[in-house]
């Protein structure tokens, strides 16, 4: 089996990206702006309902029923989705889904497909493996085109383009599209009018789409994608043939399941009461829109996620980004420094464990990305603990390292000081001696492994005297 490329190769660690990030003054005022702007109107969204706890409650209990019989609902799946005249395939990893794809899309005799915007085929590096047999994968998303033309990486669940400004996004189109005016402005409405222009011709000559899913229903063998620009119907329409990549845990048992999630989503991703266009279909409808349909239902680690009691809340994911605009660490560093394709809150605790390497550095980083302050919680349409799985996943990463790391040492060294109070208290006094180096009352440059602590910050300046000896002092 193949590497899952949730990660991708060759990026650095996330303290290494982060420090290159931050000095990219651009790229923190797009984020911010971009950020500030989206959770604003996220929280006006939710504030209308009154019943918003309830509907998070309820989203959380159906993902919890699904994980906890998900056999039972992939096997009612595949019936549902094969009676009515679609094909399941089902794929180990990314290597396994990448073939099927393409030996489908070369079945075909067509060399180029439209995609609709899918963290799943990126997941699994689809695209890549796609060219690699001579198939050009266009994206239609506009986020994911912007990406695209410019040769470059989404930084975003949901706005994959967002550390981009529209003067950047100008130069890309008029650098990469063909026939587009050299006069282009940056507006909005200019930009997106050169995008529809130049993907109206791919819609209409395109044979096979490739799509991934929000939602499946089990028990009709219904497949949703929910989406803003209208795009993804035009991909789900007009093509011959259809093919969609779904993680396993994407599933619903049932229709009214969707009252649930047609609600949480768009108010938390896009701040809207209801997603421009939801578009549903179950199998292959004779006369009506694509007349092969295939199901590629996507493992790449969910498996193994899946068994661990903690971690396995990340499955509950619904992909509406809400955490990654609430996130101090995400607004100012960006996606790009987390190395994955799921980046932010979510993907520090969903990335490294798709990824199935204990030992890869850049996935073990992704844990630390995070303050902890637990606004991504609250704001989880679906009530993942994410702080909870971080706190489980660094001490994986700990547990995967041994005990002769430095950080297992000076542990096992203090464990071995607070066993005894006199060992404690003689710490204690040698401690006090660090006072010695402060100046103007801080300690903002402590030698050996403290430098790392005072590269960022002061360190409190030790007292003379402990609380024990002044207690034995003034008590006895």
């Amino acid at each position: 089996m193949g590497r899952n490329p949730v990660t991708w190769l060759g990026s650095p660690t996330f303290p290494a990206a982060a420090h290159h990030a931050l000095a990219d003054v651009q790229l923190r005022g797009n984020l911010a702006h971009a950020t500030g702007t989206i959770r604003t109107k996220r929280l006006a969204a939710v504030a209308e309902l009154p019943d918003w706890e309830r509907l998070r409650l309820a989203g959380e209990a159906i993902k919890d029923d699904v994980l906890s019989q998900l056999d039972v609902y992939l096997e009612r799946l595949e019936a549902a989705v094969t009676a009515h005249g679609g094909v399941v395939h089902w794929a180990r990893d990314a290597a396994e889904a990448n073939e099927i794809v393409l030996g489908l899309v070369r079945a075909t005799g067509a060399d180029e497909v439209v995609k609709v915007k899918s963290m799943a085929t990126m997941e699994i590096g689809l695209n890549e493996a796609l060219a690699d047999g001579g198939v050009q994968a266009v994206e239609t998303d506009l986020a994911e085109l912007i990406v695209q033309l410019g040769n470059d990486r989404p930084s975003h669940i949901l706005v994959p383009a967002i550390h981009r400004n529209r003067a950047e996004i100008r130069e890309i189109f008029r650098r990469e599209m063909p026939d587009v005016p050299t006069d282009l402005a940056d507006e909005p409405r200019a930009l997106a009018e050169a995008a529809r222009r130049h993907l109206r011709r791919k819609f209409l000559s395109a044979k096979v789409a490739i799509s991934g899913a929000n939602f499946a229903i089990a028990d009709t063998g219904t497949i949703l994608v929910v989406e803003s620009e209208g795009n993804g119907r035009m991909c789900l329409t007009l093509p011959d043939t259809l093919i969609t990549v779904m993680g396993i845990e994407k599933l619903l048992p049932t229709w009214s399941d969707l009252e649930v999630f047609l609600q949480l989503l768009p108010r938390s991703s896009t701040a809207e009461r209801m997603n421009p266009y939801t578009s549903a279909w179950t199998g292959v409808t004779p006369g009506d829109g694509p007349q092969q349909f295939h199901l590629v239902l996507l493992d790449n680690g969910r498996t193994a996620t899946l068994a661990d009691e903690v971690g396995s809340k990340a499955l509950r994911c619904i992909r509406c980004s809400a955490c990654l605009n609430v996130c101090p660490v995400y607004e100012r560093t960006g996606g790009q420094a987390y190395g994955s394709v799921y980046p932010g809150p979510i993907g520090a605790i969903l990335a490294p464990q798709l990824s199935g390497d204990p030992h890869d550095p850049q996935a073990a980083s992704l844990p630390f990305a995070s303050s902890l302050c637990g606004a991504c919680y609250e704001v989880c349409p679906v009530r993942i603990n994410i702080p909870e799985v971080l706190t489980h996943l660094r001490a994986e990463v700990v547990r995967a390292k041994g005990k002769r790391t430095p950080e297992a040492i000076g542990m096992a060294a203090l464990a071995w000081i607070l066993r005894e109070p006199h060992r404690y208290e003689a710490a204690q006094k040698v401690g006090s001696l660090a006072r010695l180096l402060a100046r103007n009352g801080k300690l903002s440059r402590l030698p050996g492994p403290g430098a790392k602590w005072t590269s960022g910050r002061d360190a409190p300046v030790p007292p003379a005297e402990s609380f024990r000896a002044w207690w034995r002092r003034t008590h006895d």
